[in-house]
């Protein structure tokens, strides 16, 4: 129980105008204290990627569905202030409440909200609630705030754990969700690092009052998420044209030429270079020539015909939504196929459904049908032969003819990255970098709406949700099939480009 003195000193503490940290500003600060810094001081120049807001969603999807499986627990509401969040909390405690979601804790200015307290005897267990499939290291220090401000506000913890998504749950159907959740006990690897937590809360408040830290950007910047102030501290104006970063795979080499001074790739003597693909892209730049192999046009050259260009589009849930698929797995629901004859003539084919119910059989069926039994089947990158796996463990009945398709698949981007590379490209072989050196004309920016696969993603949660009308459907849907239909057709370019057919 929570004693008067301590609920009065919280909400006290909670009124006091000061860089107020939160859990959240603690995390922040334990990646970059620059980071926390731009937080309190100058949150206008947070810029948050597509990435972190579909995890952030993620997370609320997944609350929901762990709220739902403690039907009697009681939620802590916030709508009326984080005073009557503390008031709501002490009461349920007093109350000898079982469970109760959202429990409002303060300590010296920091609040924080546990995802579910339990009654444990005379004490608390306490369960964080995180959308990834195991405990990762930075739940650590999360949980460890947590556990800290509740122990100094008056109440006894036994244990702390997290419960995070078990991805070898299969959903079965009717709302069913037990078992989509582990527990893990981490009360051992917390209490290792609780005494640090007011040390370094006092660190963080006493940079705080301080001028901006002097850090240079680092790994710090992407680990455990990207930091939504990378654009602030790497502006573009300081970015070369050809900066050493472009070099794939080149952290130990990149390391060295950037303590040596070095900025831009072709200011870099040609004796660096061990590695024949890094050689290859320092030739390009410093003459500003594209690199072609010679044997390019001859092995595109012999891919038979019908030639089958074919590119998935698919969606992944942390909750699944349909019967028998697990969290986390790809499930496609659109492709595009152009269909390229030897006599020049070029069809396309395509699915996709927006009918809310689980598309993949049928895109399955409709893809054997429309790739027929011989022609090469070709993709850029592995990512279409993965999926084409994925329908064969679903529906078994059909292995043998999706098996068939798999094994007709030529995969174009190992061949282009052993054999081609423009200036242009800044070290990425994506068919987005590739593709303006050879067809310029063929632009994504030209599309409305679903320029790339997140936004094709986004665009299909919304044309399955029920409130989605049927003209917008209808406009998502034009979309949808524009962006996967431009993917494949970028393929047939490059194909006839590199192979001198230019035949489109």
């Amino acid at each position: 129980m929570l004693s008067i003195d301590l609920l009065e000193k919280q909400q006290k503490r909670l009124s006091v105008q000061e860089h107020r940290l939160s859990k959240s500003k603690i995390i922040e600060g334990i990646q970059c204290q620059k980071r926390l810094w731009l937080t309190v001081h100058h949150p206008e120049y947070c810029q948050t990627s597509e990435q972190t807001e579909e995890r952030l969603q993620a997370g609320l999807t997944v609350h929901d569905v762990f709220r739902s499986l403690y039907p009697s627990a009681i939620f802590v509401d916030d709508k009326d202030g984080l005073s009557m969040s503390l008031q709501d909390t002490n009461r349920l405690i007093d109350a000898g409440t079982e469970r109760i979601f959202e429990a409002t804790f303060a300590h010296e200015g920091i609040l924080i909200r546990a995802d579910l307290l339990e009654k444990d005897g005379n004490s608390c267990r306490m369960f964080e609630v995180k959308s990834s499939t195991s405990v990762k290291e930075y739940h650590i220090p999360d949980a460890a705030v947590q556990a800290w401000v509740i122990g100094q506000s008056g109440l006894k913890l036994n244990s702390v754990h997290i419960c995070h998504i078990d991805n070898r749950f299969i959903y079965l159907g009717a709302g069913d969700y037990s078992g989509l959740f582990y527990s893990e006990d981490i009360t051992v690897q917390v209490q290792g690092i609780l005494q640090n937590i007011p040390s370094l809360v006092a660190g963080f408040r006493g940079m705080l009052v301080g001028d901006e830290p002097q850090i240079n950007p680092g790994d710090q910047c992407y680990d455990p998420f990207e930091c939504p102030y990378c654009n602030y501290c790497t502006p573009a104006q300081s970015v070369t044209e050809f900066p050493i970063e472009i070099l794939p795979g080149s952290s130990r080499i990149e390391k060295q030429l950037l303590e040596e001074g070095y900025t831009d790739l072709r200011e870099v003597p040609c004796d660096r270079f061990d590695n024949e693909r890094h050689l290859i892209i320092w030739q390009a730049v410093k003459n500003n020539m594209p690199h072609i192999a010679t044997d390019l046009p001859q092995t595109l050259g012999q891919i038979g015909y019908p030639r089958y260009y074919l590119d998935f589009e698919t969606i992944t849930f942390a909750v699944p939504i349909w019967v028998d698929t697990r969290p986390y797995q790809q499930l496609p629901f659109q492709y595009s196929c152009h269909l390229e004859y030897e006599d020049c003539r070029l069809d396309h084919l395509e699915f996709l459904d927006t009918s809310s119910g689980p598309p993949m059989r049928n895109l399955a069926k409709q893809m054997i049908v429309d790739l027929g039994k011989e022609g090469a089947v070709i993709t850029y990158g592995h990512f279409e032969k993965m999926v084409v796996s994925i329908l064969i463990a679903l529906f078994p009945d059909m292995e043998v003819a999706l098996a068939a398709i798999q094994n007709r698949i030529f995969d174009l981007l190992p061949l282009l990255r052993a054999s081609y590379y423009h200036p242009g490209m800044n070290g990425s072989w994506s068919i987005k970098a590739v593709l303006p050196t050879i067809a310029p004309e063929l632009n994504y920016e030209g599309l409305e709406e679903v320029h790339n696969g997140m936004e094709a993603q986004a665009a299909f949660l919304e044309a399955i949700h029920p409130d989605t009308t049927t003209d917008r459907q209808e406009v998502l849907r034009r979309h949808m099939l524009k962006y996967c239909g431009q993917d494949t057709l970028a393929m047939v370019k490059i194909v006839n480009f590199f192979s001198g057919e230019n035949k489109l």
